[in-house]
């Protein structure tokens, strides 16, 4: 193939993944701009009166079973896909809708119903938080980046015109982003 025709393939399947990621994109765009400026993300938290003397596990192999029971127990209708287990605190998952909070405390369980606003429920999604297939979704638009990124670089590189350029901005880019790095 020559560089003329692998150069139109490679533009036009740089513009289809781009495309294709430009929702997950702007999502993270918009979120970490907010993020970065102070936005407004909150979380209403609400106590749980859980049943008296209840306890958990938080080592068993059906903690998955145990807290939706509790919660049933407790009248908490809340749908989650699975548990984020740090030792003496569950969080249930995905965080980027309405979770619940248990902590393993000295005077027993405390549970909290957490309903984060629509900017907080975005950041949970940005940050890897929503449901499994969001986050395998994600892997795959982090690989498409990287096409993306190496296919604009070797378009730059196979159009002679602008060989120089591509080469030029990507070490300007490169200083750039190591200056930043080590003195920022």
């Amino acid at each position: 193939m020559d560089s003329g025709k692998l150069r139109r393939l490679l533009i036009l399947l740089h513009l289809f993944a781009a495309s294709f990621m430009a929702p997950a994109f702007g999502l993270v765009a918009i979120t970490g701009g907010l993020y970065l400026v102070g936005g407004g993300e909150k979380v209403e938290k609400t106590k749980i009166a859980l049943p008296a003397g209840a306890t958990l596990d938080f080592k068993s192999a059906n903690l998955d079973a145990d807290v939706r029971a509790l919660l049933k127990q407790s009248n908490i209708d809340v749908d989650f896909g699975y548990i984020k287990n740090r030792g003496t605190r569950l969080e249930t998952r995905p965080t980027s809708r309405t979770y619940v909070t248990i902590a393993q405390t000295p005077n027993g369980l405390s549970a909290n119903v957490n309903k984060p606003n629509l900017q907080k429920a975005m950041m949970e999604i940005h940050k890897g938080h929503g449901p499994k297939i969001l986050r395998a979704y994600h892997k795959l638009v982090a690989l498409a980046l990287f096409l993306v990124i190496f296919g604009g670089f070797m378009v730059g590189i196979l159009a002679k015109a602008y060989r120089k350029k591509t080469i030029a901005a990507l070490t300007l880019g490169t200083l750039f982003y190591v200056v930043l790095i080590m003195f920022g």
